[in-house]
């Protein structure tokens, strides 16, 4: 069973908050408030947090500055990930994994079931990485973004989380990238 390790010390992480909507202002943004309470509350740093239309170019280019932000660990966007026409979230993010990340919309589906019975079907919830960058992708219910934070990345983006996390592997996640530049050089 998983479990903290008090020895290791808590690694705090950057993490940017994208709320995906047509009609949200910040001040109605009760899903990205969420998010940014509990990654504070966590001891994580909100590193950015912004609101955007769902558009694909618009939210490309909102996630790609912060693949490209090395203040910028952990991207969470909330919004656009049902099946109405504007609902373009992961058609967005996904072309810009590098690795996809199966399991956590598994693990999001597995818990999500639990408190909402078979309306878990209607999220595409996804998550891969860019740029060593984890990236998610979640509902825009504040549910969905308590029980994607509670349930998994409160976890995984815990450097004390055993049998293993997130955070341990962050130095690795740019490997492929450290290879090309030594056979160019």
């Amino acid at each position: 069973m998983s479990r903290l390790d008090e020895s290791r010390p808590f690694v705090p992480l950057n993490i940017a908050v994208l709320t995906v909507s047509d009609t949200r202002s910040l001040e109605e943004d009760r899903s990205g408030s969420t998010l940014a309470d509990r990654i504070e509350k966590s001891g994580h740093a909100l590193a950015d947090r912004k609101i955007v239309k769902d558009d694909v170019s618009s939210i490309q280019e909102i996630v790609k500055s912060w693949i490209a932000d090395k203040g910028v660990d952990v991207i969470i966007s909330t919004g656009g990930t049902g099946f109405t026409g504007r609902d373009i979230t992961p058609e967005a993010v996904e072309p810009l994994f590098e690795k996809r990340m199966d399991g956590f919309s598994t693990v999001f589906h597995q818990l999500s079931y639990e408190k909402i019975g078979t309306s878990t079907i209607q999220s595409r919830a996804t998550g891969g990485v860019a740029g060593a960058t984890y990236i998610f992708a979640i509902p825009g219910s504040p549910g969905a973004c308590k029980d994607a934070w509670d349930g998994i990345l409160k976890w995984q983006l815990d450097y004390r989380h055993m049998p293993c996390n997130f955070v341990e592997i962050m130095p690795r996640l740019d490997e492929h990238l450290k290879r090309g530049k030594l056979r160019e050089a």
